[in-house]
């Protein structure tokens, strides 16, 4: 068994904390527990995305609904179910009539310690435009899963990123009775 290391912090801003322990340096998000992803599929057969420019990127981004759980004040105590609802619904206007826990697991275990929470989202009731909440600049794509394959290929032809989360999202989409 190896000796622990004491966990250095080597920066913290407004929603990151940069820490080394030992030699392995990572972020975390002190104000946050975890990050929902949301795979939701209408009645109609189609995949709900979101694109939204992310400045890491410095590119448009075609994802799946999601986001930070305890972040906020008003959402410090809520359950990772209820964000993700509330989440898909901020993002996309949608309301789930059934949600499933798929997974949890690091998001990306090299360099941060944040957990994701994976839903598949089914029975959607459409109850606004979508675009999220103040300060997000989100547009909302509904695609037959049945022609998604060549979309996501123009998507990305035209320079816009594709999460890796929403192949995963199809492929669990994939094994839920609709």
């Amino acid at each position: 068994m190896t000796e622990e290391m004491p966990i250095e912090t080597l920066h913290e801003g407004r929603f990151l904390r940069l820490l080394r322990n030992d030699t392995w340096e990572y972020v975390s998000r002190p104000h946050a527990r975890g990050a929902a992803f949301i795979a939701a599929r209408t009645d109609d057969g189609e995949l709900v995305l979101v694109e939204q420019y992310r400045v890491p990127l410095q590119s448009a981004c075609i994802e799946l609904p999601a986001g930070i759980v305890g972040d906020e004040a008003a959402f410090a105590d809520e359950d990772f179910e209820a964000a993700a609802l509330r989440e898909l619904e901020e993002e996309t206007g949608y309301r789930a009539g059934r949600i499933q826990h798929i997974l949890t697991g690091p998001t990306a275990p090299g360099m941060s310690s944040e957990l994701l929470h994976f839903y598949v989202a089914t029975r959607l009731e459409r109850i606004h435009d979508g675009g999220g909440v103040e300060g997000e600049n989100i547009t909302v794509h509904r695609v037959p899963i049945a022609t998604i394959q060549p979309w996501l290929a123009a998507q990305a032809a035209a320079g816009k990123r594709i999460d890796p989360r929403v192949y995963v999202g199809l492929w669990f989409l994939a094994q839920t009775p609709a």
